[in-house]
């Protein structure tokens, strides 16, 4: 028996009932330990004592890297939304118009300008919480503004790349998105800017086949799942079993696809030394003296 619903009168209830957030308390995938939301908010998303790396929201991530969390958008060209008029058990209109409110942005993909360090740079993120950071039409248009408007500022362009793959639901409008995005990196190559690509968990699919290897160095955050197939479908192909720890950060770093591995609460200052150095940018004063 429920006293509190059966006995206590609905006025005094309201009182003694205590609203409790539902995300007070976040558990370690790897640990199981359970952290206090605000502790993993302020260590940007890791968990302080396994160093777990969680999802990083878009604005957390970008108020971090940026010169005292000041950048601005910049605005991407509008797409067709549904090309294909697509619909399985839902029309995929409807699955955009619920992901946007959700997340609050059109698309997969955001593409901010500002300073790191001192240093002009545009920067791209992608949102896997948008339909899993999907590739397609407005995500591609979205990448190609950000390394155009980079080639305009001649600033270096650094992208978070986060994604399941390519949009089914675009079809051929989303694996074009693939030759277009790397036709723009050969762009910033001939204008010689800096393109660095900080792989997050997961990179998977048609972005790993284009821009996301595409980089003149590539960053990936400890842990992150990177390749085209999935380990289960490459298994099922060779029928051999894969080695230990396959398509992650440190495997690939030990193997020579990724140039580093790098802790998300160092990522700021990597990219500025980085940054700095493609550039041939003079080195920052002292503030201590």
């Amino acid at each position: 028996m429920n006293w509190m619903s059966n006995v206590v009168p609905p006025k005094i209830r309201s009182f003694l009932k205590r609203e409790t957030p539902e995300n007070l308390w976040v558990k370690c995938p790897e640990s199981g330990e359970l952290v206090f939301h605000k502790d993993l908010e302020s260590n940007l998303y890791v968990v302080p004592s396994s160093g777990y790396h969680m999802r990083c929201p878009v604005k957390t991530r970008l108020d971090a890297l940026y010169d005292d969390g000041k950048y601005e958008e910049i605005a991407t060209p509008e797409v067709p939304a549904d090309p294909l008029k697509f619909r399985d058990v839902k029309r995929y209109t409807d699955r955009l118009k619920e992901y946007r409110a959700k997340t609050g942005n059109p698309d997969a993909v955001k593409v901010t300008a500002g300073k790191l360090e001192d240093l002009p740079v545009v920067v791209a993120v992608q949102d896997f919480d948008f339909m899993g950071g999907s590739l397609g039409m407005a995500a591609g248009e979205a990448i190609i503004t950000g390394m155009m408007e980079a080639v305009r500022r001649k600033t270096p362009f650094i992208i978070f790349t986060a994604s399941g793959g390519a949009r089914m639901q675009e079809g051929m409008f989303s694996l074009m998105q693939m030759p277009r995005t790397t036709v723009a990196v050969q762009r910033l190559r001939a204008a010689r800017l800096p393109y660095i690509v900080v792989l997050t968990n997961p990179t998977t699919g048609g972005v790993t086949a284009s821009y996301a290897m595409l980089g003149d160095i590539h960053i990936s955050e400890p842990g992150a799942v990177i390749g085209f197939a999935g380990a289960r479908v490459i298994e099922q192909t060779i029928r051999e079993r894969l080695p230990e720890g396959f398509q992650r950060a440190e495997y690939l770093r030990d193997h020579g696809m990724v140039d580093m591995v790098v802790p998300r609460t160092e990522l700021r200052s990597t990219l500025a030394r980085l940054c700095a150095l493609l550039t041939n940018a003079p080195p920052r004063p002292d503030k201590a003296a």
